[in-house]
């Protein structure tokens, strides 16, 4: 026979209040209308259904919401100081050379100057140069293009941080 509970993490999100669900949710994404999708959706039955939540969510995400979403990202090579989500996804940037940490703020000052916004990319398990090929690559997209490879990445970035957020330690 199968065990049908809820997996431990997974049962302690169920039961926060909505504002601290609230809370651990935009540290998942700053999208305000994600955030009110898994919310509303509450309380999951298994982490599949949190995952397929989350990628519904990001698949509606207006270019408004997107854009929100993005916002709360900082750049490659530039984590936020003091914030060790940003710091252990973008670990490949660490032991980077000077060249190549200078390489990658010139890039992302070109991205940004002809998307709009920070150049967005899973960055868990890459390599700063992985990184910085992947943006000389999508920095030549139309920009159609480029919203639809940042809403994947930002849908991938989304799973990882869930996947923590009810991860028992």
């Amino acid at each position: 026979m199968t065990s049908t509970s809820t997996p431990p993490g997974l049962a302690r999100f169920n039961a926060l209040e909505e504002h601290a669900a609230s809370a651990e949710l935009h540290e998942v994404c700053a999208s305000t209308a994600w955030v009110t999708r898994l919310l509303a959706a509450r309380p999951y039955a298994d982490t599949g259904s949190l995952y397929a939540a989350g990628d519904t969510a990001t698949a509606e995400l207006t270019p408004e919401d997107l854009a929100e979403a993005m916002a709360g990202h900082p750049p490659i090579g530039r984590p936020e100081p003091g914030d060790p989500t940003s710091t252990r996804e973008q670990r490949g940037m660490a032991d980077a050379s000077e060249e190549l940490r200078a390489e990658m703020l010139d890039l992302n000052l070109a991205y940004q100057d002809r998307f709009g916004h920070v150049f967005l990319i899973c960055a868990t398990g890459r390599t700063g140069e992985q990184m910085r090929d992947a943006v000389k690559e999508r920095i030549g997209n139309p920009p159609e293009r480029e919203r639809e490879i940042v809403r994947t990445e930002l849908g991938k970035i989304n799973r990882i941080r869930l996947a923590r957020l009810v991860d028992e330690d």
